[in-house]
């Protein structure tokens, strides 16, 4: 019997059938949060969210281009999305946005954390990855990512079907990446999905979503013989695009609702 016959047949003879969704599940009504909104990732993820229903909020860092850049995204999402400052390594700053989230929207159901920092730093050269680099490495990719759900945890939860992605990375089991702090870090990220995911249940699920290289410029100084180099020793033959993240997170959304704690790779078999 599918569960739609179940359902019928239940409300026929007054048994309590268990209310199952049906997928893809619809966003419409929904609010998001993309934090990091006006990076590659963030605003490749803003638009399918809002493609798939959703109203969303964006951050950016409090600078003029950054501004600038969170805007011109939200003009382009419509009227009933907006844009706000806050830096992840500043509470104050989040907490001013839960406000005006609340104030403008009164709820919250998705919150994606998108923000993150990196500077490439050889494996083998110690005396570069400095204390204060470790510490700002570690105060935007992971502390700013705990801070930014701590933040909205309240109004994720009151929303009943709360969501939280969070953007990792392979490098947090491969050890390959710009820096070993980049990968502790994102190690971190995983840990805490996994331990937010037991937290903040049943309300609230928790996933994080692992890309290998992506085609942006998140990392200084890599170019297209970098890419070219990758994508011939990927399996797929190609490093992916921004769009193939924010399917994604899209995805656990609308597609993976029974999914919790988990951390999906999107990285085209490159760490195979």
């Amino acid at each position: 019997m599918t569960s739609a016959a179940a359902r019928i047949a239940g409300e026929a003879t007054g048994t309590p059938v268990p209310h199952r969704p049906l997928y893809p599940r619809s966003l419409e009504g929904k609010v998001a949060l993309v934090v990091g909104g006006a990076g590659a990732i963030g605003g490749a993820t803003s638009r399918m969210l809002a493609q798939a229903g959703a109203t969303v909020a964006v951050t950016h860092m409090p600078s003029e281009a950054d501004a600038r850049s969170a805007q011109a995204l939200v003009n382009e999402l419509g009227d009933s999305h907006a844009a706000f400052a806050a830096d992840v390594s500043d509470t104050e700053t989040l907490i001013a946005v839960r406000d005006q989230i609340e104030a403008r929207y009164g709820r919250l159901d998705i919150l994606v954390n998108a923000a993150g920092f990196t500077k490439p730093v050889p494996h083998a050269n110690l005396d570069a990855l400095t204390d204060e680099l470790i510490d700002r490495m570690f105060q935007v990719n992971w502390r700013g990512q705990f801070a930014s759900v701590r933040t909205f945890a309240p109004l994720l939860k009151a929303s009943g079907d709360g969501l939280i992605v969070s953007v990792s990375s392979i490098a947090a089991f491969t050890g390959v990446g710009s820096s070993i702090a980049y990968c502790a870090a994102k190690a971190g990220i995983d840990v805490m999905t996994k331990a937010l995911a037991r937290a903040l249940a049943p309300e609230i699920r928790v996933l994080a979503i692992s890309p290998g290289v992506v085609d942006t410029a998140f990392v200084p100084g890599r170019g297209a013989d970098f890419n070219d180099k990758v994508t011939s020793s990927t399996p797929l033959r190609r490093i992916a695009e921004a769009d193939d993240i924010a399917a994604a997170i899209t995805a656990c959304a609308t597609m993976l609702g029974y999914s919790t704690g988990h951390i999906i790779q999107v990285d085209g078999g490159r760490a195979l």
